[in-house]
Formats: C-alpha cells, sequence, structure tokens
C-alpha cells in the first residue's frame, strides 16, 4: 500500500488490439518464479529477520518471488532477486540450455538475504556468463550500483531505470522497466499489492518519499511486481482502515488467486482516504501511524 495512497481495484489486464495479421513481437517478457523454500532461516539471517511482515514464518513460508526478465527481440534476459538458488537455476538452465534466453546479470532489489543471498551461488553455477550483479551498494557480490534516475538497456528494447527508495534497506532500489508498449516496476519489499515494508533501517520521513513522491510519479499503468507475496495478509490490515469497494473488490481477487503479482498498478495503490484511519493530517505522520498501526496488528 502507498499509504496516502493504498490500492484498490482488480483492474484485469489490457488486450492489445492488433490491427494487423501478423502477430507483433512481444518486446518485453515477464516470468514470475515463486520461491517457498527460502535458503536461510529468520533466526540465521540478522539482516533479513525479524519477520517482514506478521505472520511471516522463515523457511518454507517466505513467499518471495524471482522474475526473469527478457527481452524477446534479442533474447537478452536478466534474473531478478534470485534469493534461493535450487529453485531459481533450474528455470535459468533451462532457459539458457535450449536458447531462449541469453541471461546477462542478477539485479537485487535490496541486500537481505531473501533477495541477494543466493547471488553467489548463482554467479558459480552460471560461471562461463560472467554475470554482474547490479543493485544496492550492501548486495552481495555487487558489481555495479547505478546512481538514482540511472538508465541502462536489456536487449534492444527494455530501459531500465533504477529509483533509489531507501527506507526497509538504505540500499533499496525499485526498477523501473519500459519497452515502449508497456511499463512495470520491480519494488522488492519497498510495496507491496496493498502494503509496504518495514523501517528496517529507515524512517517514515524516507519510506513516505519512496512511496508518495519516487513511486507515485510513475504512469498509474505502471504494473507493480513486488517481492513477496503478502497481498492477503495486507488485505487483512486494510480492511480494518478502508471499507471501500476497491478494498473489497482486491479482498475478493486475493481470496480466489495465490498470486497476485503484475495484476495491479500504481494507480489501483492511490487512495487518500486511508488517512482518516490515522487521525492525522502531516503525510510523514500518517506513513509513520499506518506503519505503526500495521505493526500492531
Amino acid at each position: 500500500m502507498i499509504p496516502q495512497l493504498p490500492l484498490r481495484s482488480a483492474r484485469s489486464l489490457r488486450l492489445t488490439i492488433i490491427h494487423k495479421p501478423i502477430p507483433r513481437l512481444r518486446a518485453m517478457h515477464i516470468q514470475s518464479i515463486p520461491m517457498c523454500e527460502h535458503p536461510v532461516t529468520w533466526a540465521s539471517s540478522p539482516a533479513a529477520i525479524s519477520n517482514h511482515s506478521r505472520g511471516a514464518k522463515g523457511v518454507g513460508s517466505s513467499n518471495n518471488y524471482a522474475y526473469l526478465v527478457t527481452d524477446e527481440p534479442s533474447k537478452d534476459a536478466v534474473i531478478v532477486d534470485p534469493a534461493n538458488p535450487s529453485e531459481v537455476a533450474p528455470v535459468l538452465k533451462d532457459a539458457v540450455d535450449s536458447g531462449r534466453v541469453n541471461l546477462t546479470a542478477v539485479i537485487n532489489t535490496h541486500h537481505h538475504w531473501d533477495h541477494a543471498g543466493g547471488n553467489d551461488e548463482i554467479l558459480s553455477q552460471f560461471q562461463s556468463l560472467q554475470l554482474p550483479v547490479i543493485g544496492g551498494k550492501d548486495c552481495k557480490c555487487v558489481t555495479q550500483t547505478p546512481k538514482h534516475e540511472e538508465s541502462f538497456k536489456i536487449g534492444h528494447k527494455i530501459s531500465v531505470k533504477a529509483l533509489h527508495t531507501p527506507c526497509h534497506t538504505q540500499d533499496s532500489i525499485c526498477w523501473l522497466m519500459e519497452d515502449g508498449e508497456e511499463r512495470v516496476v520491480f519494488t522488492g519489499d519497498t510495496l507491496f499489492i496493498g502494503g509496504c515494508g518495514r523501517f528496517f533501517e529507515g524512517t517514515p520521513a524516507e519510506m513516505h518519499t519512496a512511496l508518495n513522491k519516487t513511486l507515485a510519479a510513475l504512469p498509474d499503468d505502471t504494473r507493480v511486481y513486488p517481492g513477496h507475496e503478502y497481498t492477503k495478509q495486507n488485505v487483512k490490515f486494510l480492511t480494518t482502515v478502508l471499507q471501500t469497494e476497491p478494498v473489497k473488490n482486491l479482498q475478493e481477487f486475493a481470496e480466489n488467486n495465490q498470486q497476485t503479482q503484475g495484476r495491479f498498478t500504481i494507480g489501483d495503490e492511490k487512495d487518500p482516504a486511508v488517512q482518516k484511519a490515522t487521525g492525522k493530517t502531516d503525510p510523514v505522520d500518517v506513513m509513520g501511524k499506518l506503519r505503526e498501526m500495521k505493526n500492531n496488528m
């Protein structure tokens, strides 16, 4: 949720109307890789810990996502947050060995072990590819840290922009990717569907900037790909502060779909009515109070 903004409306994906008889080759393809076998326990990973949200139970229930993003014209691809190599590497190996992708980089959203902890093993298993690790300065094996709003390309069509969003961690980066036809943002643990990450290394003011300024400035049709599937948990909190039709729609969608990544947009996350539940008016105070209320739920 972007407090001052949260979300809602289970908006169905747009269909592109093709006027020519020959289908156009889509530029950006995103394959979600759900990860349930987390490589470390919360207790053994102090950086990752303290339960990212209430109800997180460690190994086997972290509900992480890695994402394989491919520029289809060139087949160049990157893997985002491959935290658990035992689940991610077989998918990558099949895609690389079959010639469907040319794996070019590992990208991380932040340094926590349940996002960047598998980097070294992925690099080892794909050593011949000499992959760079692009992410925040504290990510494991990182080789490149783009500046805020610095851009680079994946293949021919996909442009990538680094959006620094310090708070959950000080090295958190959200990655905006566009191919001219569509735009998506990989938000790690900064923004979830209907919620945001804990302020482990930051302040309400920093999360306010990350959500209400940096991410809220993106076009409303930007689809959100978070680092975890926490939507059902977030809806439980949302229903205590908002009794709106969009929230009810999100609740119904989450109850009937195990995965919600890529199905909601930045525009869906915006709902200024949420501030009324806090009794605050200053946006930073609203952010802090909402996080406190969620933590105590």
